[in-house]
């Protein structure tokens, strides 16, 4: 038995892998899914329009694997008269250290190395921060307490926070940001600078986005009114200001519509912008020596503006398989409201039995073979569904 039960269900499996299923269609003269399934269908089609190829520009191969490579100079000269420095003239040359810009400095004392006799507190604080202590007491006399000695320079650093920016006309400098990009899988590349032979253009221009959104020189003003800051108030504790330039270069259309876009926000400011990290400064030193070979120092402590410059983009050109690949996608999802219609059909129409008994139904071959159709939905005008017949005809499969 258990054998001719084994040999039954080997033969129905053959069988049915030889069968052939057709298909019919079942009218069901339903208006109102039939409207549902149209209204289905022409937000799939809109969808795929709209967003996919109109606005996501679904057609094309993409390539956001940008190189880039950035060049920056600064311009502008000042006059200064402090009772520190006396009378200078700044060029780049003394404001300006790759890759920062600096709009104030201040100067503290000229400083040498020498072994001092300090407080106990002031000791331990030049411990931290303005010498090596040596590990020798000195006192004065045998009744004293004596102090530390230390090693380091003197005079310390002063303690001092700037009220103004020493440069004050520096918002009028200029910037110049040579931006050069290239697209490798489409071997495209192009900078930020006009293609022209005029040399006097970089001269005579200044940045705007209209009139001349190829020229690379920025005021530092308009820099920092950009980014929603005030020049002077920046300019005298420093900040960080990030620069952003966005290539999104539509190669269907030609290189004009591949054009650079700037944005500009300051990186260090808060909520509050009254905390103690906002700004920025560094110091640094000049070395020298006197007649008599001493050892000196200049100590700088610098308050500026430090700029960051980051390139970001992406390229697109006409391609068949992005192309292909979308159209099925919407596609497959119209079938999706080929199914939700016949979820509503079987379960929650008035004449959901009529339907079931249509679409699941056993017919006899004239061959005495049965016949087990299984339906699918497809609707026209009004509603349509297809039918797939399977027929147990060996011959026929």
């Amino acid at each position: 038995k258990l054998q001719t039960k084994s040999c039954v269900m080997a033969t129905v499996a053959i069988n049915s892998l030889l069968n052939y299923k057709t298909e019919k269609y079942i009218d069901t003269k339903n208006k109102a899914v039939g409207v549902l399934h149209r209204l289905f269908q022409l937000s799939v089609i809109g969808y795929i329009i709209g967003w996919v190829f109109i606005v996501k520009q679904g057609y094309q191969e993409i390539d956001d694997a940008i190189q880039s490579s950035v060049i920056t100079k600064v311009k502008g000269t000042a006059v200064t008269n402090t009772s520190e420095s006396g009378l200078l003239v700044w060029g780049p040359e003394e404001y300006v250290i790759p890759p920062q810009v600096r709009t104030l400095l201040i100067f503290q004392t000229r400083l040498k190395p020498c072994t001092a006799d300090e407080t106990l507190t002031s000791c331990f604080f030049c411990l931290l921060s303005k010498g090596v202590m040596s590990g020798k007491c000195i006192r004065n006399n045998e009744n004293s307490n004596g102090t530390c000695e230390i090693f380091g320079w003197c005079p310390t650093e002063k303690n001092i926070k700037p009220q103004k920016p020493l440069l004050k006309n520096a918002d009028k400098f200029t910037i110049y940001i040579k931006n050069f990009i290239q697209f490798p899988k489409f071997s495209f590349s192009k900078s930020n600078i006009l293609e022209t032979t005029d040399q006097s253009y970089l001269k005579k221009c200044r940045y705007d986005e209209k009139q001349y959104p190829y020229c690379p020189i920025f005021r530092l003003g308009d820099i920092t009114r950009r980014a929603g800051c005030n020049f002077q108030d920046m300019a005298t504790l420093g900040g960080a200001i990030g620069i952003v330039i966005q290539w999104n270069c539509d190669l269907d259309k030609g290189t004009s519509h591949c054009n650079p876009e700037y944005q500009f926000t300051r990186l260090d400011a808060t909520v509050s912008n009254k905390s103690i990290a906002t700004g920025f400064n560094f110091r640094h030193a000049r070395y020298f020596k006197n007649a008599a070979g001493e050892s000196y120092r200049s100590l700088y402590k610098v308050y500026g503006i430090r700029f960051h410059i980051l390139v970001y983009g992406k390229a697109g050109k006409f391609a068949i398989v992005p192309l292909v690949v979308n159209i099925g996608s919407g596609l497959a999802v119209m079938g999706a409201g080929t199914f939700f219609c016949d979820i509503v059909l079987l379960y929650l129409t008035t004449g959901k039995k009529s339907y079931k008994d249509q679409k699941f139904e056993v017919l006899k071959y004239e061959k005495q073979h049965t016949v087990q159709m299984y339906t699918f939905l497809r609707f026209f005008s009004i509603l349509k569904g297809p039918q797939y017949v399977c027929i147990e005809n060996n011959e026929l499969g």
